[in-house]
């Protein structure tokens, strides 16, 4: 069942990274089931609850003087700082606290986790969004009123600058804060691909993930090629506005989907990354064009990096002769020696697994056997004039 998915999957072909640490199984997963490789590069650790002084300082400091409102914007943020109290001494007092504030929940789920604890809310909108959240909190005045926030490991831009600029006192309560990876070589190894071109989109479902790659890119003086790879070929998928705000800071364009959830996200990646694929009438067949591997005849057929890197070069004018000597230049480390071009032609072919595909053009070069008429049906223009 595997193989068949991963030659009938409407990812297949192609190479996802995964920056997520929390929920990173369920990513990988949805995405391997529809074809997709994937590379999987925590870009963040999550502080354990248990050893996090800050969220223990913010609960106490809440116990000790009671806020007169608190927003709680998601479930395992709520139940996590709960259970953290509780495992702390301190959590009947603070639902004795909850109790007795104004409970603002972002949504549904974050409402069962409410009533989980044996609490009720006051208000939730019907939205899940925190702006609606805000507009409440302002519309009724909050003047002199001391304001407790649950973030859940990333930043909410404006809401906190809002409430103080209109007179709130507000204290943030920072569940499953975020770090730096104890290991980055993961996350080397997909800045690499990332560069290398070896990834056709990656994957950010939190804000502090991008940050933390874009930031670790610079650490390794490779900033610029990543943002220069992210800027064109390499699809940054979000899971939400809020996760895509670190890359357009640096003018990258993000795609995410209308509802800010993981199976919305995977299934905007089926329908972006195949919507981006060479698809050429070649020789009498249907050839797609992927990330790692190239569909022929909706047949998954993998083709080494060489093999691919030929492949994009022919299919920049297909129909039209290409030179030995452009195709070597497009060859990864393959020196001046046009040899090589022969060899990874021949691999190519094979792994093809349709020798006309191609053909050679002796003393010139090789081109791909356009089909007649196939250039107008996908926008090319290599005419009757193919070298």
């Amino acid at each position: 069942m595997d193989e068949e998915k991963q030659h009938t999957g409407p990812l297949a072909g192609f190479t996802v990274g995964v920056t997520a640490a929390r929920r990173a199984d369920e990513l990988i997963a949805l995405l391997r089931r529809r074809g997709a490789s994937v590379l999987h590069a925590p870009a963040l650790r999550i502080v354990p609850l248990a050893d996090d002084s800050e969220l223990l300082a913010a609960t106490k400091e809440l116990i000790g003087c009671a806020p007169d409102a608190v927003v709680a914007t998601t479930a395992i943020g709520f139940r996590g700082w709960i259970e953290a109290a509780d495992g702390w001494g301190v959590g009947e007092e603070l639902l004795e606290r909850l109790r007795a504030t104004e409970l603002l929940a972002r949504g549904p789920k974050v409402k069962g986790a409410i009533r989980a604890a044996g609490l009720v809310e006051s208000w939730s909108p019907d939205s899940e969004s925190l702006a609606e959240v805000l507009e409440r909190l302002l519309s009724a005045g909050v003047t002199g009123r001391r304001i407790a926030l649950q973030l859940h490991g990333e930043p909410l831009p404006g809401f906190v600058e809002a409430l103080r600029a209109a007179g709130a006192e507000v204290v943030v309560v920072p569940v499953y804060r975020w770090m730096a990876p104890e290991d980055p070589a993961p996350l080397d190894r997909l800045l690499d691909a990332v560069a290398g071109g070896g990834v056709d989109a990656v994957s950010f479902t939190s804000a502090p993930a991008a940050a933390s790659l874009l930031s670790r890119a610079e650490e390794r003086g490779m900033a610029e090629a990543v943002l220069e790879a992210l800027r064109g070929g390499v699809l940054s998928a979000c899971v939400g506005p809020v996760t895509a705000l670190p890359l357009q800071a640096h003018g990258v364009d993000t795609v995410q989907p209308e509802r800010f959830r993981l199976g919305p996200l995977v299934q905007l990646l089926c329908r972006e990354l195949p919507g981006r694929a060479r698809v050429l009438p070649v020789a009498g067949h249907r050839l797609e064009i992927r990330g790692h591997a190239v569909l022929v005849d909706a047949e998954l057929r993998p083709v080494p990096p060489a093999g691919m890197a030929l492949l994009r070069t022919l299919a920049r004018r297909p129909g039209w002769v290409v030179a030995r000597a452009e195709l070597l230049r497009a060859l990864p480390g393959a020196g001046r020696d046009e040899h090589a071009v022969e060899t990874a032609m021949a691999r190519l072919r094979v792994a093809l697994g349709a020798p006309k595909l191609i053909q050679t053009v002796v003393k010139r070069g090789y081109r791909l056997s356009l089909d007649a008429g196939g250039e107008g049906k996908y926008g090319e223009s290599a005419g009757s004039a193919r070298g």
